[in-house]
């Protein structure tokens, strides 16, 4: 994917199970947890190109938040806070070659970024 694009949304959701079934049956869903990351069903849409993941709702996500893809999290979050964001979340590891963060834009929306690749 390249700089930009939407890579991955995630769901907030009070029962897990009960959201995976519930996405399973309304969109066809392919939904099932990875080695690593227990509690985190990931969804891909029959496109096999959209997905993203359920996530346990929380004071930080409580609606969903889609994820875009960028060449360097480091300076997107120093570009969106000139332009008026905040960082929610500084640069966290997901693997050992990808990362992300979250931030509010110039309107209260949060969104997150993602940096690297994913096995």
């Amino acid at each position: 994917m390249a700089h930009g694009d939407i890579t991955h949304i995630d769901i907030p959701a009070d029962d897990i199970p009960r959201a995976t079934a519930f996405y399973r049956e309304l969109f066809g869903w392919d939904i099932k947890e990875y080695p690593g990351y227990e509690g985190y069903p990931m969804w891909t849409a029959p496109n096999t190109i959209s997905g993203g993941g359920i996530s346990p709702r929380d004071d930080v996500l409580t609606t969903p938040r889609s994820y875009v893809e960028v060449d360097s999290i480091e300076e997107t979050l120093a570009k969106a806070v000139e332009l008026g964001g905040t960082v929610v979340t500084p640069k966290q590891e997901i693997s050992p070659t990808s990362w992300w963060a979250s931030f509010t834009d110039s309107e209260g929306n949060q969104l997150a970024l993602y940096e690297g690749t994913t096995a």
